[in-house]
């Protein structure tokens, strides 16, 4: 899933949503332990969130629709993923899409100076751009993922590929995401009753 899935996910406290978007940009264990318990939490269950997904038969099958592109298509897909949450938001949630970024962007501007420098470096284009409210158009998808690309260090072009291969079979990946993020719903609220230990990146048993 993308950044609008996962915070979307992560909607229980701001602090959950903190770590939802810094799930792509803290690696390993050493650095987990610069935020606090809350924050460290909801970073590890957003790696658990990314393995059930790419694990899920739905999404294993919809990859394999991309041929030798598959390597690529699970970033493709989670673009798409969150266009599919975006372009139905009132299905999903009581809060209006709108509010719900604004506060998304709120809780990134408050902790600007302390996000790493990757993230630190995205946020305000983010911000400015409104990537999360985007992707309720369908050609958000495309700049999203040609975006991405570019900052691939190799094979970019193997990542816009998908774009076509992926509007060939639009029509059975929104099956895919219709059959597959209730899963992923009712899999998340598992893990929140089962607090994922954030002292290991492995599931709480």
């Amino acid at each position: 899933m993308n950044y609008l899935a996962h915070t979307w996910l992560a909607r229980q406290s701001d602090d959950a949503i903190l770590g939802a978007l810094l799930g792509d940009f803290v690696h390993g264990q050493s650095t987990l332990r610069d935020w606090p318990s809350p924050v460290r939490a909801e970073i590890v269950r957003h790696r658990h969130i990314d393995r059930y997904t790419d694990a899920h038969p739905a999404v294993t099958a919809a990859r394999l629709r991309f041929g030798d592109l598959r390597r690529y298509a699970g970033i493709a897909l989670d673009v798409y993923f969150d266009h599919c949450l975006a372009r139905e938001w009132s299905r999903w949630s009581d809060v209006p899409l709108d509010d719900f970024t604004a506060r998304v962007y709120r809780i990134l501007w408050e902790h600007r100076d302390s996000l790493p420098p990757r993230l630190q470096a995205i946020a305000p284009h983010m911000m400015e751009h409104d990537w999360l409210g985007s992707y309720r158009e369908r050609a958000s998808v495309d700049r999203a993922v040609r975006g991405i690309a570019t900052r691939l260090s190799r094979n970019g072009d193997r990542l816009v590929a998908c774009l076509s291969v992926l509007r060939e079979n639009e029509a059975e990946i929104d099956a895919t995401f219709e059959a597959f993020f209730p899963e992923l719903i009712a899999a998340t609220t598992l893990m929140r009753d089962a607090p994922a230990d954030i002292s290991t990146d492995h599931p709480a048993q």
